[in-house]
């Protein structure tokens, strides 16, 4: 468990979130669909049983996150590679739970955790170019854009999307909490 603040903790990914999962991305599934291609795939809870069954069995840790002791969302690393000390952090919220700080600190702390405890020396984050909600999580936290991923991430309906690719190094993170 990581205590994120007094109201927001992130709990390691686990059977018990299942029915959380299914039921926050089917009831704000038009929502969700936009920008996570997954929720057209995700039609019953054994869907996100296969998900969470195989989440599981990866390297990569996952987090639910609990705001107020409910379920609002997951957080958590993919694509680590730890030959080269890098990883890259994905997230997701309920629409209900949005603007409220709560995915600004739940990144913030996987930051910490991810150059503390895993010994990254690079975390990146990938957002669509016109997701600008998503965006503000890194560029709050003091991610630099690299670029852009043309035609990166195939959405609903068949439409492929740019992807914005921002990234933070072990040094500048230390550079940045020192001057605050």
């Amino acid at each position: 468990m990581i205590q994120v603040l007094d109201d927001i903790v992130l709990n390691p990914l686990s059977e018990k979130d299942i029915p959380d999962i299914f039921n926050t991305l089917n009831n704000e599934r038009e929502y969700m669909r936009v920008w996570l291609p997954f929720v057209d795939y995700t039609h019953e809870i054994d869907d996100t049983r296969n998900f969470v069954t195989s989440a599981l069995q990866m390297e990569d840790k996952q987090f639910a996150i609990s705001y107020q002791g409910k379920f609002v969302g997951l957080v958590g690393f993919k694509n680590t590679d730890s030959a080269n000390k890098k990883t890259e952090i994905g997230y997701w919220l309920s629409q209900h739970a949005q603007r409220k700080g709560i995915m600004v600190h739940s990144v913030l702390k996987l930051i910490e955790y991810a150059f503390g405890e895993m010994g990254m020396n690079r975390i990146q984050i990938k957002v669509a170019v016109d997701n600008h909600r998503s965006k503000q999580i890194p560029e709050k936290l003091g991610f630099f854009l690299e670029g852009v991923e043309r035609d990166g991430e195939l959405l609903v309906d068949n439409v492929y999307t740019d992807i914005n690719v921002y990234s933070l190094l072990k040094k500048e993170f230390k550079d940045k909490s020192c001057k605050s």
